[in-house]
């Protein structure tokens, strides 16, 4: 059986409680048996305090011994059972795209998943989470006027900046993330574990990474920036609900001017 490194911590930390209640139970004995033996007036006295202290002592580590094995531990297994079964799940999504259905779930031009793979990676999340009920971020990403780029510099380098934005997200997202490019200029992160709170700040952190990044178009330097919008799941509502809630958000940093975040 294979331990986390989180219980391997915590079985060091249970072996040096146990060793230093056997100390202090060992210390308690030497006292109590060496008492009358080494008796002048108000050493017995002396040593029934100490006696009391090393007793107080070995209550302490008895209630943190409970605490640990009772408490403790059983929330250090949970978080890594979780971790575990995040890792299965990134692994067999990985591994489903070395399959012979590689061709069918990756976007040809970025090298980055497809909205096929989204959907499913996205269907097995909400499955998986709903029993564990932990939190979903989902991330909608639309280049602000991209039609622009095409029309005026040409397909050749819309292409490049499609892909410089697919390394970006790449790079910015954890191993567990799902990136895909979901047609066109549209992209989107699903991102487990994250609140309200991390996924406003990852998406502000991509938003002025894809700001900053600038693409070679023969002597022009040419920059473009994206709309994103963000929804955290309720734990109830389907994929296409969430879905929907993120791309209405993506609309509305639209609305209110491009270049920014939506939540």
């Amino acid at each position: 059986m294979r331990f986390h490194k989180s219980e391997s911590a915590f079985f060091v930390f249970m072996a040096l409680i146990l060793g230093s209640g056997g100390l202090v139970l060992y210390a308690y004995g030497l006292l109590y048996g060496a008492a009358e033996s080494l008796y002048v007036p108000g050493t017995i006295r002396d040593l029934g305090n100490v006696s009391r202290l090393l007793f107080a002592s070995g209550v302490l580590i008895s209630t943190a011994l409970f605490f640990g094995v009772f408490l403790i531990y059983p929330l250090i297994r949970t978080q890594a059972r979780e971790e575990v079964k995040l890792r299965e799940m990134t692994q067999t999504l990985s591994a489903r795209s070395e399959t012979l259905e590689q061709a069918a779930l990756t976007d040809g031009l970025t090298g980055m998943q497809n909205r096929r793979y989204f959907d499913d990676a996205l269907r097995e999340y909400l499955t998986e989470f709903r029993r564990i009920g932990k939190p979903i971020g989902l991330m909608i990403l639309d280049l602000d006027h991209f039609k622009q780029v095409n029309d005026t510099h040409g397909h050749d380098v819309g292409d490049e900046v499609l892909r410089s934005v697919a390394s970006t997200l790449r790079d910015m997202t954890r191993y567990h993330d799902v990136v895909a490019r979901l047609g066109g200029e549209e992209f989107a992160v699903v991102a487990p574990n994250m609140n309200d709170d991390q996924l406003f700040k990852l998406a502000e952190r991509i938003r002025k990474a894809v700001a900053a990044q600038a693409v070679q178009a023969g002597n022009v330097r040419l920059r473009v920036t994206t709309s994103v919008g963000l929804a955290v799941w309720d734990g109830k509502e389907s994929g296409e609900d969430f879905y929907r809630r993120a791309d209405k958000q993506l609309y509305q940093a639209k609305r209110q001017g491009r270049n920014r975040v939506s939540a």
